[in-house]
């Protein structure tokens, strides 16, 4: 349930030595070896660059919840590979997943890094990422994965697909502390005169730390502020619908999956409830609308989404249109999907610049991600950066992606994410 730059720790629901991954390149014989004979031509390095995906498939939030950026960076891995892969070289996909939970995640860290020694992981989108540690150890560098848990915010050798400014030494952000920026309230103030809002929540670690990161942006941008949290389990979102219209929210953000998103929107139209915006987030940001909110009309036509990539049906954008070319055969899309195609581009250029000189390592393909440039994946990413600062900056300019939802015309782009910005403030939160 990630957003950029305000959760990316919370939202989405929820010793091993470095092993070195390179090719022989054999003992190189004195030319006078070669006198009377052709010159030998260097064999060409056809074997597959192997990466790994560990996804929560199958977990508690239900099993099509954190597929997107699987299927996103798999899609793109298989358009590369007909276009003859990497310097010649395809890429290798080992899938794993864990289940949704730590044991299974250690599991799937441990095969991928040390029985099929991929040189990276791209995309992973773990429910509970308890081999983070792990991975980091190992230095195998973890690409444009959804940051979900605090990891992204706290090892080394972990991108996490939105960036990050912590100094990441194996303590989570600055001190314990994250931080994340407002311009998402800032936007609704500004641009919609929104005053009232609230929060809805489950009672579980991850989105609970969300609501309360949303609850505290949106009082630092002046709004009234109506929390509620419903059990993860049995959540009454009746009893939910009925406080918000007694308390005439405006606005209303969420820290809960799809499913429990259309649970809230079919009690907020059997009780009336009208708002200006019920704003989600990226997870929610798919083409599964009309079906997942079938039986609620007035709340599916006032949905909005937020974040930092660009709307996956702007296809008069070149590299969207490559996306949707390229997953025309899946049967739904999702705003998650294209951010696993990100990642893999992410991945496919430190490879490239590493075939092109030291070979495609962990080391290479690391140091690449270190480079300390901003990536965009042609434009489908605000620019995403990571940096190492010794103290949390007291505020930032933000730019975010914003849609609203249409029936008959899907997710409408809000104007476009590279002018949408905001000289926000930076708030801490733990998780």
């Amino acid at each position: 349930m990630p957003r950029r730059r305000l959760f990316r720790a919370a939202e989405a629901a929820l010793a091993v030595l470095l092993l070195t991954v390179g090719t022989a390149c054999g003992s190189r014989l004195p030319e006078s070896d070669f006198e009377h004979r052709e010159r030998a031509t260097p064999a060409r390095d056809d074997t597959p660059i192997r990466v790994g995906i560990v996804t929560s498939a199958t977990s508690p939030v239900g099993g099509s919840a954190f597929t997107g950026p699987r299927d996103g960076a798999k899609a793109y891995f298989e358009r590369l590979n007909a276009r003859g892969g990497v310097g010649g070289r395809r890429i290798e996909v080992r899938e794993c997943d864990d289940g949704g939970s730590g044991v299974g995640n250690n599991t799937c860290v441990h095969r991928l890094i040390d029985e099929d020694k991929v040189v990276a992981l791209v995309a992973t989108t773990a429910l509970d990422y308890a081999g983070a540690s792990r991975v980091s150890r190992a230095r195998v560098p973890d690409i444009g994965g959804q940051p979900i848990g605090a990891a992204y915010d706290t090892w080394p050798h972990l991108y996490g697909i939105y960036g990050s400014l912590a100094p990441r030494n194996g303590t989570t952000g600055w001190g314990g502390k994250q931080y994340g920026g407002t311009e998402v309230y800032r936007y609704f103030k500004r641009e919609h005169g929104a005053r009232t809002a609230a929060v809805v929540s489950y009672n579980q670690a991850a989105s609970a730390a969300y609501a309360r990161l949303v609850e505290q942006g949106l009082k630092a941008e002046g709004y009234k502020v109506v929390t509620e949290q419903v059990d993860f389990a049995l959540p009454n979102f009746r009893a939910v619908a009925a406080d918000l219209k007694e308390q005439g929210a405006d606005l209303v953000f969420d820290a809960i999956d799809s499913h429990g998103n259309a649970q809230l929107c079919e009690a907020m139209d059997a009780a009336g409830v009208e708002v200006t915006a019920k704003v989600t987030n990226v997870q929610n940001w798919t083409s599964t609308v009309p079906d997942d909110y079938k039986d609620a009309p007035h709340c599916r036509n006032a949905l909005w989404a937020t974040g930092s990539s660009r709307n996956y049906e702007d296809t008069d954008h070149p590299a969207v249109r490559e996306f949707r070319e390229a997953t025309k055969s899946l049967k739904t899309h999702s705003q998650w999907q294209l951010e696993g195609w990100a990642a893999a581009m992410w991945f496919t250029d430190a490879a490239t610049s590493c075939a092109a000189a030291q070979g495609v390592t962990r080391a290479c393909v690391d140091a690449y991600m270190n480079r300390g440039r901003d990536h965009t994946a042609d434009g489908l990413l605000v620019p995403v950066t990571f940096q190492r600062l010794a103290k949390p900056p007291k505020s930032r300019r933000t730019c975010l992606s914003v849609a609203r939802w249409e029936d008959g015309r899907g997710w409408v782009s809000q104007g476009d994410m590279d002018h949408t910005c905001f000289d926000v403030p930076q708030l801490a939160y733990r998780q």
